[in-house]
């Protein structure tokens, strides 16, 4: 993923990278939620489905933090994950796909489409990584 990420960034600019990063995540966390969660009815069974498929295939540990359900705003961590999880300090976030990934799965769940942000990183010094979800705004 890192070289891919270098190569790309050399020849489109870290934006155009990030972008279609974010966008690789985005289709893989639908396909993803569509294959291995599945539909779930209730805000509580798509957490724990996606909280157990994600362990079961040993891509990382999905914890729920904060959850303001009226207002659609979550905020997440990723422990454990094959992105970043072990890599040395680097001083910025690494992690746009994981963003998209994300979205992708509430995409799948609530059928409307949300902005994530990573807040904390294992490449910048914290021992998970953070993100917040909150309901893409009107552009």
């Amino acid at each position: 993923q890192y070289t891919l990420r270098d190569v790309l960034e050399a020849r489109y600019g870290t934006e155009e990278a990030d972008r279609i990063f974010y966008e690789a995540g985005f289709l893989a966390g639908k396909n993803f939620c569509e294959r291995f969660v599945g539909r779930r009815e209730s805000f509580n069974d798509f957490v724990e489905g996606v909280q157990r498929a994600l362990l079961d295939l040993k891509i990382g540990l999905l914890r729920m933090e904060s959850e303001d359900r009226e207002n659609a705003r979550f905020t997440l961590t990723m422990a454990e994950d094959l992105d970043c999880s072990g890599l040395p300090d680097m001083g910025h976030a690494v992690c746009t796909y994981d963003e998209g990934f994300i979205a992708g799965m509430f995409k799948v769940f609530a059928g409307r489409d949300f902005d994530v942000k990573e807040i904390d990183c294992w490449s910048t010094g914290d021992r998970t990584c953070r993100f917040e979800v909150k309901p893409k705004s009107a552009s």
